[in-house]
């Protein structure tokens, strides 16, 4: 394990951070479920809460958790946003990996094989590994207007965009010093953090890769289909040409 530089304690192997909103009955278990198995990993890591902008007790459930658990860090953001909550969580951690999960979408499986990908050296393994619910292997189980919806976000990303993955919603893991610059530049929150993210990995010739997993909902969609498409088209229009803009400039 390396040493942070200047301090005692051991870089932790691993950063697990969930973004959490209105998560009061489903935070507790997530993190209790997680801390546990690692723990059996017998390696460094820490798990950072991301509240933002909760009206119900997440953030309280969020801080019991902090004082009970020496891993667990309870952060929070005034503004209910889930993309700028996964940068904030990002940019806050400190381990050699780092994997956001949903405290409704979490897997110690894919976690470890997810880490396998990125391996050890950062010049042969990937940087970025996505859960797609899209690719090889992978089992989607919800409503199939979500299956669509995702399938047709997917290939504009691919025809659009030239994304190489299949997916970038959801659980991933990325190796924390190939990415934090990354998502310093990112602009987007909400539903296109992690897809500016992703894309700006790609044009930065880092390598990304993919392992299906499957999606079971254990809820409701929280957002109405129609409203999220509409957001999702806009907002990948601007990104579309912020990415051009920026690529004309030599950025």
């Amino acid at each position: 394990m390396t040493l942070a530089e200047g301090n005692a304690a051991p870089r932790p192997w691993v950063s697990v951070v969930f973004p959490a909103y209105q998560e009061e009955a489903f935070l507790d278990r997530a993190v209790r479920d997680v801390v546990s198995g690692l723990r059996a990993e017998g390696q460094v890591f820490e798990v950072l809460i991301v509240e933002n902008g909760s009206k119900d007790q997440t953030r309280q459930v969020a801080d019991g958790l902090a004082r009970e658990f020496a891993e667990v860090q309870s952060l929070s953001s005034a503004t209910a946003d889930y993309g700028k909550a996964l940068r904030h969580g990002l940019l806050a951690s400190s381990g050699t990996f780092v994997v956001n999960f949903d405290v409704d979408l979490y897997d110690l499986a894919f976690l470890r094989a997810a880490i396998a990908r990125l391996g050890d050296d950062g010049a042969t393994g990937a940087s970025v590994v996505v859960a797609s619910k899209r690719g090889v292997d992978a089992n989607d189980t919800r409503h199939w207007t979500r299956k669509v919806v995702t399938g047709v976000f997917s290939t504009l990303l691919r025809i659009g965009f030239g994304l190489k993955v299949s997916d970038t919603h959801g659980m991933k893991a990325m190796r924390r010093d190939d990415v934090a610059e990354l998502a310093k530049n990112c602009v987007f929150g909400t539903d296109l953090f992690d897809t500016e993210l992703i894309l700006r990995a790609e044009r930065a010739g880092l390598r990304t890769a993919e392992i299906g997993v499957t999606i079971a909902e254990m809820r409701p969609a929280r957002t109405p289909i129609a409203g999220r498409i509409a957001r999702s088209m806009k907002g990948l229009a601007v990104l579309w040409w912020r990415l051009r803009s920026e690529a004309k400039q030599g950025r």
